[in-house]
């Protein structure tokens, strides 16, 4: 494994987990030209919901990534099918969940979120269309999952580009066309979620190994493998629950300051989410070098995963903050084009350059941690994070105001590398150095 290799494994996948936050990053662009800033609140409430959701669950596609990345690894044609078949159910029923409990969910978070009258509206007419798309986007995840964990990379960047453009174009004909507003946005996302999905279903069943047989139920169910699993998705989702509670804390004190600096910071957390999705693509290729590792035994890829995955992180974060020194005022009038909004978003944007390098680490050995499935540090190390977080916050919010709200922001995704990194001499020792 080398530079060449890893790059050709990164880059792929790069551009395809970019693709991920353009479904919200489209929909806030769309409505963020339209002349009231109650549209882009209302959506940026909307996606709160919905990533809340989603990132709780994110360990489907992570954790089905690893496993099956290990099976490929070790050669094990069983593991491969099991690898997708125990997740599949588990997504399917989480899914179902969420359609049943709709309602309680969004007047929850309309309680807690308590946004302004109007925005509230938009919200809900935002959330009424999304939440058929769930128990979809949860199987999308389990499918993207496998695919990446076998090396199917072609495969997945071209379901995640179909499902993109074609929310683009979507959202343009609802909401520029049809002037559906809030409805069109939501309308657009769903579509293009479900289109992924039979694409993704097509693809695992004519261009893969992949071979559906009726499985035993004692397979499926084996007790061990599925103590493994649960431990797995276990720390996983504790991870996302204090990522979550961070950006639900940022909305939520955002919506405070007024509907212009929730406009403002939604457009911001937005550009945030493309640089994170550009590092998740690296963290990806070293989550299946270290599955593979794993899997086959092999301890110089181990070794060699870590190094390449080291530099990588560093010369990413370089090159992004590079990017974003250079292009932060147009980039955010890609997203919308209200004057106090452009103005306050501006105002703050400069923490942004702070985002690249205090996350790198973070994002990318995430991966490494993820492809061992050896997740018991990705939840420790969060909950310092979360920990530090809250520190700042407390300290800072109430003398800086939005300043201290972005201060508490950048030390958590600093403090999410800084404590993963402690944990890897201790991979290291387990696997092999």
């Amino acid at each position: 494994m080398n530079h060449k290799k890893y790059l050709a494994l990164a880059l792929p996948l790069t551009f395809s987990t970019v693709t991920t936050p353009l479904l919200g990053a489209v929909d806030t662009a769309v409505v963020g030209q339209l002349p009231d800033p109650a549209y882009l609140g209302g959506v940026a409430i909307g996606a709160v919901i919905f990533n809340t959701m989603y990132w709780l669950f994110g360990f489907l596609r992570v954790s089905t990534s690893g496993f099956a990345a290990q099976a490929l690894g070790a050669k094990d044609e069983l593991q491969e099918t099991l690898s997708f078949v125990r997740p599949f159910l588990i997504a399917l029923l989480i899914g179902l969940m969420f359609l049943i409990l709709q309602n309680p969910i969004v007047n929850t978070a309309m309680s807690l979120l308590n946004p302004a009258e109007d925005v509230e509206a938009l919200a809900v007419d935002y959330f009424n269309i999304r939440i058929w798309g769930v128990p979809v986007t949860f199987i999308n995840y389990v499918i993207l999952g496998w695919l990446m964990g076998m090396s199917c990379i072609r495969l997945a960047v071209t379901i995640q580009i179909a499902m993109n453009l074609l929310n683009i174009a979507l959202d343009l004909l609802f909401v520029v066309g049809f002037s559906w507003g809030v409805a069109g946005v939501a309308s657009a996302t769903l579509i293009a979620e479900v289109s992924a999905m039979l694409l993704g279903i097509h693809f695992l069943m004519k261009r893969t190994q992949f071979t559906f047989n009726l499985l035993p139920a004692k397979q499926i169910f084996e007790a061990s493998a599925l103590k493994k699993m649960i431990a797995v998705n276990q720390d996983l989702f504790i991870r996302t629950v204090c990522l979550l509670a961070v950006f639900n804390i940022f909305t939520y004190k955002s919506a405070s300051f007024g509907t212009e600096t929730l406009a403002a910071n939604a457009v911001l957390i937005q550009i945030h989410y493309l640089m994170a999705y550009f590092f998740d693509g690296f963290s990806n290729a070293s989550s299946i070098l270290s599955g593979k590792a794993v899997g086959s035994k092999d301890g110089g890829l181990y070794k060699r995963t870590l190094a390449l995955s080291s530099q990588w992180a560093l010369f990413t974060a370089a090159f992004l903050t590079a990017i974003y020194w250079l292009l932060s005022e147009p980039v955010i009038r890609l997203f919308t084009g209200i004057p106090e909004v452009i103005a306050i978003a501006d105002h703050y944007s400069m923490w942004l350059l702070l985002f690249p390098i205090s996350t790198s680490i973070g994002i990318i050995f995430y991966g490494i941690f993820t492809g061992a499935t050896n997740t018991a540090p990705v939840r420790k190390s969060m909950l310092f994070a979360l920990a530090l977080f809250l520190a700042v916050y407390f300290l800072a919010v109430p003398a800086f105001g939005n300043h201290g709200l972005w201060l508490a922001f950048i030390a958590f995704s600093a403090g999410r590398s800084v404590f993963l990194a402690l944990y890897v001499p201790g991979l290291s020792r387990r696997f092999y150095l």
